[in-house]
């Protein structure tokens, strides 16, 4: 039972730090200080997907869901709980590059656009 809920905490953190990469960028809008966390979290990621490289919370909650007799699956995260969601037919290698292109662009944007706004306002002061 505690490596279930071991497992479902780490799959938990997984998608909260998928949502935060993609979306996080809006957060500098209020909190500019945020960019410092993420920002690195925006290159691991875009890395992992570049690379094709397997996320460290994947193994480990694998060997959670294994060591509490439930199943593992074979792949990574994005292509185990979302590309399954997005993309039926399974994760290429041209997809994972599209996702971290993907991922960079709408950060690129959002960044771009916070340092417009910094720089009219103080522009305006």
């Amino acid at each position: 039972m505690l490596y279930w809920i071991g497992a479902n905490i780490v799959l938990i953190i997984h998608l909260g730090f998928v949502i935060y990469v993609v979306c996080g960028g809006f957060l500098i809008l209020r909190w500019r200080w945020t960019a410092l966390l993420h920002l690195p979290a925006v290159i691991w990621a875009a890395l992992l997907e570049f690379n094709g490289w397997i996320c460290p919370l994947t193994p480990l909650e694998q060997w959670l869901r294994i060591a509490g007799g439930q199943q593992g699956y074979s792949g990574g995260f994005v292509e185990h709980y979302l590309i399954s969601l997005l993309y039926p037919a399974g994760l290429t290698r041209e997809i994972q590059i599209i996702l971290g292109a993907f991922v960079l662009i709408v950060n690129g944007a959002i960044y771009l656009f916070c340092i417009y706004r910094f720089l009219t306002s103080r522009k305006n002061t």
